[in-house]
């Protein structure tokens, strides 16, 4: 089987079940494992390069109201591979290419590739998504393998966090400027960890706030987990923003990589819940300021 891959999740979690040698092309976002590198990209973003996290919203918006694609599909690539299967999702524009454009982009070239598109919008639906990518390869006992070893990891941490007495409030911002709360499966990766997500609804999509919002919010702690960065880059928006005192008074702040743990629906969501679950156990002395693990 030939596959090409148009989101960093799959990629991952076809790699995770034993797939990886039959992905032949992914997107330039494909990083883990670091052998999808070497696959042949497919498709790129319209995004400008060194833009402040202000100007990509703004970017953002603008193409969006235009009706302006964030993604470029590289069909000659994709009609060189051959491909048996392509996998796609339908869950963000901004997060992968849409399906649609996929779709005409098949039909165009004469492929006759089955097209596999994943919605996941919680943490169940990421699990069975990784089932479905097992199905469909061959590799559905490595799959359920897969699955099988996330799910004891997350029953693990819902026993170490069962007794405790006071579950932290926790905001997630998954973008800083403008601030975005939380939807999809990250409230639910903060309540299994044995915190309160104040902002935000599970299975819902991120909805922008206000910095009112937040400060009302009265949180313990402060997740930065902006949606494309890894740690280091969401460090330094957790710094800047404690910095520039846009944050209430006491509060823990906590960047992760959001890239790896928590933007994108695949395998590596329950290190995320593990590590933070690992932060909110530690004991907080009142002083605001950042952290890292």
């Amino acid at each position: 089987m030939r596959i090409v891959s148009l989101l960093p999740s799959t990629t991952e979690i076809l790699f995770a079940v034993g797939a990886g040698d039959d992905v032949v092309g992914v997107t330039f976002e494909c990083d883990h494992p670091p052998e999808a590198r070497r696959r042949r990209i497919v498709s790129t973003s319209s995004m400008p390069e060194g833009l402040t996290p202000a100007a990509i919203d703004a970017h953002v918006a603008a193409a969006v109201a235009r009706g302006e694609d964030l993604y470029r599909l590289d069909a000659g690539a994709l009609a060189d591979l051959d491909a048996d299967l392509v996998v796609t999702q339908d869950l963000c524009a901004v997060c992968a290419i849409d399906v649609t454009l996929v779709d005409d982009a098949l039909a165009h070239l004469g492929c006759t590739a089955d097209v596999l598109t994943l919605d996941p919008h919680t943490l169940d639906d990421v699990l069975a998504s990784i089932v479905r990518l097992g199905e469909a390869t061959g590799r559905l006992a490595a799959a359920q393998a897969l699955v099988a070893d996330l799910r004891a990891r997350l029953d693990a941490v819902s026993t170490q966090v069962a007794h405790v007495a006071h579950r932290p409030r926790v905001v997630v911002l998954e973008w800083t400027d403008p601030p975005y709360a939380p939807g999809h499966w990250i409230p639910e990766m903060v309540a299994l960890a044995g915190g309160e997500c104040v902002l935000g609804a599970a299975g819902e999509k991120s909805t922008r706030v206000p910095w009112s919002a937040v400060h009302d919010a009265r949180p313990d702690v402060v997740v930065v987990a902006p949606c494309g960065y890894d740690r280091a880059g969401a460090q330094a928006q957790a710094d800047a923003l404690v910095a520039a005192g846009m944050l209430p008074d006491g509060v823990l702040v906590h960047a992760v990589d959001a890239d790896a743990m928590w933007a994108r629906p695949g395998p590596r969501l329950v290190d995320g819940i593990e590590e933070l679950a690992e932060v909110l156990r530690r004991p907080r002395d009142g002083t605001r300021g950042t952290q890292e693990v």
